[in-house]
């Protein structure tokens, strides 16, 4: 078993635990311990903001408008989409954009490369990965993470740059491609580079888990700092009444910030591994498939899938960010055929870290999710017409 197995188990061990699905003694003696765990890591993260505030510690400006991008959970907000929306719109607007992203569990430099810089009298700067340079895509998900290999797959014009230290992306970005607007992807909690301005996202379905900061919940920073937000994008609604209480409840943390409603709606199925080969929703209907997901959040996946109309015969559900091998992909179609699905649909986070397969017993699809605002469009044009003239 590799490393990264152990992680993944691991991670879907606590999240079960976290989650409340594991009743048994140890587990609850488990929780009591994340719990105190907790509290330090709260005090934590509210000391590095303060220390930030004060300007012990200052954030960079690097002469660029910059937009923040994320959330105060882990995952599972539908950040990508709305990443993606941004960068099209203010690119389509005449601005020139950068992403610049962590690149999550994207292939890092050998041990040895490191070690040697590390080591090397003559101290290199080595450049950020550049994933898309605003006309080619040049690196695969392996290398760039599976949501900046997406997010350049589906932008034109925009360049993504992967890098933990995003000031130094940010200011490659500006000199190597000109850009004059930067996009912080999962950055609420970057405090390095100082934002003009910042975009929370709040899952209406599932906004905060069970209210506690981790290891014990799924915050990271605690519900207070919603107050931090210039803009919060109220993700998965359905547009119902009971997000008037929720709204209630936002703006008790937050009284100024403009609250925008959106919802993640499919928009058709890609094949997976034949480009431009779609097919429209409606085909989902009376038919088996298997749903097959390494995401935060899978449920919502499925759901769409049953409100389509197609009956799950099978399903696996992965940790996030799960990089597939081949030997599970081949498994799991045989899995799905003995089950009698006619076709295995994924998501397209998944599609990117699918690895190439010679024989298809089974035709794979991915859905295509975009978004569309609910309330407050006035809002977000209002939010694009100030990034534009900012």
């Amino acid at each position: 078993m590799s490393i990264r197995d152990i992680s993944e188990q691991l991670e879907q061990y606590f999240l079960s635990i976290i989650l409340g699905k594991r009743r048994r003694p140890e587990d609850v003696a488990i929780r009591l311990v994340l719990f105190f765990l907790s509290r330090f890591y709260r005090m934590a993260v509210q000391f590095r903001l303060w220390v930030y505030d004060k300007r012990v510690f200052r954030n960079r400006s690097i002469g660029c408008l910059v937009i923040s991008i994320g959330n105060l959970t882990c995952g599972g907000t539908g950040k990508t989409p709305v990443v993606e929306v941004f960068a099209r719109t203010l690119s389509q607007k005449g601005r020139k954009v950068a992403i610049l992203s962590r690149g999550y569990r994207s292939k890092q430099r050998s041990l040895w490369t490191k070690w040697k810089q590390k080591f090397s009298s003559r101290k290199k700067v080595i450049p950020p990965k550049v994933v898309s340079d605003g006309k080619n895509l040049l690196l695969d998900s392996a290398f760039a993470g599976d949501e900046p290999f997406m997010l350049a797959s589906n932008l034109r014009d925009v360049v993504v740059l992967v890098d933990k230290d995003r000031v130094k992306s940010g200011l490659y970005a500006i000199e190597e491609f000109s850009t004059d607007t930067l996009i912080l992807d999962d950055g609420f909690q970057y405090l390095n580079l100082k934002p003009h301005i910042n975009i929370m996202l709040i899952d209406s379905t599932d906004p905060f888990g069970n209210h506690h900061v981790l290891p014990r919940g799924i915050l990271r920073e605690p519900i207070k700092n919603l107050r931090r937000a210039d803009y919060i994008f109220l993700t998965k609604s359905n547009g119902g009444n009971h997000l008037r209480h929720f709204k209630t409840f936002v703006r008790r943390h937050n009284h100024r910030a403009e609250i925008i409603e959106c919802c993640h709606r499919p928009k058709y199925l890609e094949d997976v591994y034949v480009k431009e080969s779609r097919s429209e929703l409606d085909s989902l209907k009376g038919k088996k498939i298997a749903a097959l997901s390494g995401i935060a959040k899978p449920e919502s996946f499925e759901d769409f899938l049953n409100g389509f109309g197609a009956e799950i015969v099978y399903s696996e559900h992965y940790a996030d960010h799960h990089r597939y091998r081949q030997q599970e992909v081949i498994d799991f179609i045989n899995a799905a055929k003995k089950a009698g699905a006619q076709m295995v649909i994924t998501t397209e986070k998944d599609a990117v870290r699918m690895p190439r397969l010679d024989r298809r017993d089974l035709p794979m699809h991915f859905m295509r999710i975009e978004i569309d605002i609910l309330s407050g469009q006035e809002s977000f044009d209002q939010c694009i017409s100030r990034i534009c003239f900012l």
